[in-house]
């Protein structure tokens, strides 16, 4: 029996032991936002090209999935494409959390039509008539005599609510707009229809689709940074406090602008700097 018991010792310790190794050997966990992770990561491999000890595990799921999983304590670091809501800080400190944010780049979102439509040129109040069903046919605005079919991002996307707030003034885009998941799902979705319309973060266009203007400025880092471009925003990673080991580490790499902000760049996306 002591014997055994001695082994059954031994056996936790070890397990004690290999398990604080892997604490050691570092894990971060980062979960969120679809526009923020082609730059998570981007970020991410080159960091882990430079620090092999480290392991960073990435999914997308939205904005709100990742704030939740932040509140719920299943991740190191959020992703979002907006800022934390109100509610979601009082979840959070209801659990002992507290959400810190951390802007890593900034973004416009653009329309973004089939590239053998001629519309070049969108107000923003047409926009909102565009996505309240008002507006139902290109050649109310100067396009073809053809139906708009309309592309929306589901209501748990960051993406989705930036443009609630900045194109739709908090009113609700029409029953009729057919939903996407990701930023990517909706570039497919407008590039294989040719009287469709719908919007992403600007790290997301390709030639497969047509970038639109909106009030006559085009969506570019210049237009961005100057606040020129009437719809942009700052993306996000939120830790639980102000991070330490790892996470600081991970999270001081994508802010340097010799180091993470160059990769916000080739995504696409505008750098702090």
């Amino acid at each position: 029996m002591k014997r055994k018991g001695m082994i059954i010792i031994l056996a936790a310790i070890a397990a004690m032991f290999f398990s604080f190794s892997y604490v050691l050997a570092g894990n971060i966990v980062i979960t969120g936002s679809t526009t923020v992770l082609p730059v998570a990561q981007k970020v991410a491999e080159a960091y882990m090209g430079q620090n092999p000890d480290v392991k960073i595990s990435i999914s997308g799921g939205g904005s709100g999935e990742g704030i939740k999983a932040l509140i719920d304590g299943t991740t190191d670091i959020a992703d979002s494409s907006r800022f934390i809501k109100d509610s979601e800080i009082s979840q959070a400190v209801g659990k002992g959390r507290y959400p810190v944010p951390f802007a890593v780049a900034y973004d416009c979102i653009v329309p973004i039509v089939h590239p053998s439509n001629n519309v070049v040129n969108l107000t923003l109040e047409q926009l909102k008539a565009i996505y309240k069903g008002e507006i139902k046919n290109w050649k109310e605005i100067g396009g073809p005599d053809k139906k708009i079919v309309v592309i929306s991002r589901d209501t748990s996307s960051g993406t989705y609510e930036v443009w609630e707030g900045k194109v739709m003034n908090k009113e609700r885009v029409f029953p009729g707009a057919l939903l996407q998941a990701s930023n990517g799902a909706v570039v497919q979705a407008v590039s294989s229809n040719q009287n469709a319309i719908g919007y992403i973060g600007i790290g997301y266009a390709n030639d497969t689709v047509k970038v639109v203007m909106v009030n006559r400025v085009k969506g570019s880092e210049e237009t961005a940074l100057s606040g020129v471009y009437p719809i942009t925003r700052a993306l996000y990673m939120f830790t639980n406090g102000w991070p330490t080991g790892d996470t600081l580490n991970f999270i001081n790499f994508v802010l340097h602008p010799q180091k993470g902000q160059q990769y916000v760049r080739e995504e696409g996306f505008v750098p702090l700097y």
